[in-house]
């Protein structure tokens, strides 16, 4: 039996009392908040369950058992971890003092199965016009941001985005915890790595980024921009390697672009405020809003924006390109979304037209021009 094997029937064993719940397709993550204290997300919405651990020491020694697997270490020196489960789940685990009242451990499980855009269509997350946008802006190498809030599906939304990108391209995924699964065959995946106590064998993103400059990459897919990685992200987005695609947390599109700006200024390089804002304002072009609402647990995309540079007073200029539109509730007490055309026509339309993208335009073809 390998080594591998042992500690996946090991881990297995420490987590049985949620096993059925790790199990369940229709749970997307399950939130412990103590021992005896367990909730789940289905469908969008966050119900408690009656499973529990034996005790608190039960708990703790099923993340100790996690940890051990990911070769890293978590006690009250260093009361957080970020690892992942032999089958791919990501877990984030913090325990006292940190976590005031118990022992919190969260799992984001794993999908088995890579969505695809034709299936966040399907879901209703987007309209087919609005993927056929989206999929020509890839192929355009357009630097796609997606935004929202936690658990909107990012992650899953980036994945499915990914498959326009052209098969013959050599594509480099880079992310703090593993997660993306592309359906070309040439991609290479890197994932940061925690170091030991005297922080021996620390990887950040930012210095996976750094070395993906020197993998000779077609294109740069990073998970999530987090911190200052964003300013090498930005400029590489403006020297060479355009097509790069990535997620950040906000709310609007400006906040977006915002958030990347002060993200880069957080790097080690000292570069002025109006210095980060030209960059961003020059590197991303297309910034995808995505909503989770809590009343039915839906996600969709809210918005679609194109990003134009900076105007005379230095402000990031945006124009909708696709917005969304309510108009209720369904009778099966699901929200009635549409995504509708703004008339905004986006500064690249003739783009498309000029690359010979003709037969890739079934909704989109008012919308750029000849």
């Amino acid at each position: 039996m390998s080594r591998e094997t042992i500690y996946a029937s090991s881990v297995e064993y420490f987590l049985s009392p949620i096993g059925p719940l790790l199990e369940d397709e229709s749970i997307t993550e399950v939130m412990v908040n103590g021992f005896d204290q367990i909730y789940i997300e289905r469908r969008g919405k966050i119900e408690r369950t009656d499973a529990q651990f034996d005790s608190e020491d039960a708990l703790i020694s099923a993340i100790h058992n996690i940890a051990q697997w990911v070769g890293r270490e978590i006690d009250p020196q260093r009361p957080i971890l970020d690892a992942r489960l032999p089958n791919g789940s990501r877990v984030n685990a913090i325990v006292p003092p940190s976590a005031r009242t118990g022992t919190y451990l969260t799992i984001r499980k794993f999908s088995k199965k890579a969505y695809t855009m034709r299936d966040l269509v399907d879901f209703g997350s987007l309209s087919p016009e609005v993927c056929e946008f989206l999929d020509i802006c890839v192929r355009l190498r357009k630097n796609i941001l997606i935004s929202g809030g936690t658990g909107t599906g990012k992650t899953t939304f980036l994945g499915a985005v990914c498959e326009s990108v052209p098969e013959d391209e050599r594509i480099v995924v880079i992310e703090d915890t593993s997660e993306l699964r592309l359906p070309q065959e040439h991609c290479l995946y890197l994932e940061a790595q925690q170091g030991d106590r005297q922080g021996r064998g620390k990887l950040s993103v930012r210095q996976l980024f750094i070395n993906s400059l020197r993998m000779r990459p077609d294109r740069i897919i990073v998970g999530e921009v987090r911190s200052g990685e964003a300013l090498d992200l930005v400029q590489s987005m403006i020297s060479g390697h355009a097509g790069s695609l990535s997620t950040v947390h906000a709310n609007t599109a400006r906040d977006a672009l915002i958030r990347m700006e002060t993200l880069s200024l957080m790097s080690d390089i000292q570069i002025p405020v109006y210095v980060a804002r030209a960059q961003v304002a020059s590197a991303i072009d297309i910034v995808v809003q995505i909503t989770r609402f809590s009343e039915d647990g839906s996600r969709k995309v809210t918005r679609v924006s194109e990003a134009f540079g900076l105007d005379d007073q230095n402000h990031y200029q945006l124009q909708d390109i696709y917005t969304s539109k309510m108009h209720g509730k369904r009778a099966d007490g699901m929200l009635d979304i549409s995504m509708e055309r703004t008339g905004k026509q986006p500064t690249f339309a003739a783009e498309p037209i000029e690359a010979g993208m003709q037969d890739r335009m079934q909704h989109t073809q008012s919308l750029w021009s000849d």
